[in-house]
């Protein structure tokens, strides 16, 4: 493993004074930065300590990770000439693809900056702070932790689990831990993290117990099909996680307060930046270009300088799969709309000087989540490479979705009036009729059309894959036609398939498929991350949060 870029960070946390581009979401001064022995001195110290990690330690990951394989492995996206995306589209990539190595090192920077913080506050805080003050900042970086590894072990598999970066310096070979060793070890930072965290935000953008109560659903669903699951195609879940995943979507759905955001399209705006929706958000810098701390999503899918107001704008190879296309419902407006550029739509919050912005292309639809505009139509927010956004990293919406698929559980479909009530809820939002029933299908193409664009259809095909694997290889196989193009019909009113992309060399998807290769510079440096793995020795207990 590479431990000066992924895992030897600074044993003293470097505070770092950052502001959200509409709110003073990090601007804490702490009184004592001289000695690491006295950092903590207060509890706005602990604030400093934890805020490098809604941001740049996730950069790499959210640069092109986040949606190359989330959206472009799972055929959301269509991108021949990026190699940042066609290589998980095509099945392709290989232990030296670029964006597979750098998501492994930020993932791998966010664990090693959250064990850091946690070392560092258990080790280094002033005896004056309470313990309930100090455990809710653990609670923080355990968060980012557990969740971190929740994504390393759905790509990768078995991974290992570090705990203590210094430990790394004397012996930085190390053996991985099997994949279910991973998830229970998630498991266990979300769990304390939802035990510990604050009902509300103490600043906006901030974690709370909601957070981590959302995020132990998606993770108690992903684990339902592997804990106690011998067969990978049996179709059947574990009903103790499917319970758990129930418990923990129900908590946030039934009495946080929460509600969605009531403008899907506003939720994608700067104005919808940290809304109430927003469970956890990676927060970036706006009216900046300063690497490592901005959004850089914008330039690689905005499809012409118009748009952007400079040359920053990459993304007109970049855009929406015809099998993405073709998944809309004939009803569906506002979420296309916000999602994807399509023939005659009018987006008058882009390019405000010339009266808003027409798009006409016809033989593709370019990405609009994610695409605000110049920095004239952003009072300066946007900046050369930087939309301003946060990225949204879990959301009500998804959560409700939780809800209503462990409802469902194994069965094949559910009348279920809880269920029924959070489904439907994300539909009409969306302005979409309700259900009176539902199934594992219907969940399955809410989630994909309610969170395109948001990194989570790849995960949800690996989650299926636990204990459906052969259907979710003949879906990537036989039905999402990879390389199919496809152009607008102006008879019909409508999108049409066209010939195979000569450019998409797709190869067939197996087994071997649902997980990446290991990048070739750690299996150099890290040998052991070719042996078999080895069982991971828990020294603390279970917190049972539903008692």
């Amino acid at each position: 493993m590479k431990i000066n870029k992924i895992l030897l960070i600074l044993l003293a946390i470097v505070a770092v004074n950052i502001t959200s581009c509409n709110d003073d979401f990090l601007n804490i001064e702490p009184e004592d930065r001289l000695l690491l022995e006295n950092f903590f001195a207060s509890e706005s110290d602990l604030k400093v300590a934890t805020a490098p990690l809604y941001s740049k330690v996730w950069f790499d990951f959210n640069d092109k990770f986040y949606y190359g394989l989330g959206d472009g492995r799972s055929n959301n996206l269509f991108a021949p000439y990026s190699d940042y995306i066609y290589p998980f589209t095509n099945f392709t990539e290989t232990s030296l693809t670029g964006p597979l190595v750098s998501a492994w090192q930020s993932l791998y920077n966010v664990v090693g900056q959250s064990n850091n913080t946690v070392n560092n506050i258990r080790d280094n805080s002033a005896g004056d702070i309470s313990q309930e003050a100090k455990n809710a900042a653990i609670a923080e970086a355990r968060f980012m932790r557990g969740t971190a590894y929740w994504y390393l072990t759905s790509l990768w598999g078995d991974v290992p689990i570090i705990t203590d970066n210094a430990a790394l310096v004397n012996n930085p070979i190390v053996p991985t831990n099997p994949r279910n060793d991973v998830f229970e070890f998630a498991i266990r930072d979300l769990e304390f993290a939802a035990k510990h965290l604050p009902e509300t935000p103490e600043r906006e953008g901030r974690l709370t117990m909601w957070s981590a109560y959302g995020m132990l659903a998606r993770v108690y669903l992903s684990y339902a099909g592997l804990h106690n699951v011998d067969d990978r195609n049996g179709g059947v879940r574990d009903p103790e996680y499917l319970e758990l995943a129930r418990k923990a979507a129900q908590k946030v759905c039934e009495e946080s307060g929460l509600e969605l955001h009531e403008d899907y399209y506003e939720l994608f705006s700067l104005e919808g930046n940290n809304s109430s929706e927003d469970l956890f958000s990676l927060q970036w810098v706006g009216g900046t270009n300063e690497y490592g701390i901005i959004n850089t999503q914008q330039a690689y899918f905005a499809w012409n300088s118009e748009i952007t107001g400079d040359d920053a704008a990459w993304g007109y190879y970049t855009f929406a799969s015809w099998d993405m296309i073709r998944e809309y419902d004939p009803e569906e407006d506002i979420r296309l709309y916000t999602t994807f550029a399509t023939y005659g739509a009018e987006y008058p919050d882009i390019n405000k000087a010339a009266g808003g912005y027409l798009y006409e292309e016809t033989d593709r639809c370019n990405v609009k989540k994610g695409v605000v505009g110049s920095p004239k139509d952003t009072d300066g927010v946007v900046a050369r490479m930087n939309s301003g956004l946060t990225t949204k990293m879990l959301r009500l919406a998804e959560v409700y979705l939780l809800y209503a698929e462990a409802i469902l559980g194994n069965d094949a479909s559910t009348t279920n009036a809880t269920a029924l009530e959070y489904f439907n809820k994300v539909r009409e939002r969306a302005g979409m009729p309700s259900k009176d029933e539902i199934t594992y299908e219907d969940i399955r193409y809410e989630r994909r059309i309610e969170l395109a664009m948001e990194g989570q259809y790849w995960y949800d095909l690996v989650r299926r894959s636990y204990y459906r694997q052969q259907e979710v290889l003949n879906y990537m196989n036989n039905e999402q036609d990879r390389a199919v193009t496809y152009e607008w019909d102006e008879s019909s009113g409508k999108y049409v398939p066209g010939d195979l992309n000569t450019a998409q060399q797709v190869a067939t998807a197996t087994v071997k498929s649902l997980l990446l290769p290991y990048p070739e510079s750690e299996m150099v440096q890290n040998p052991k991350l070719k042996e078999d793995p080895v069982p991971y020795e828990f020294t603390e207990e279970r917190i049972n949060l539903f008692e």
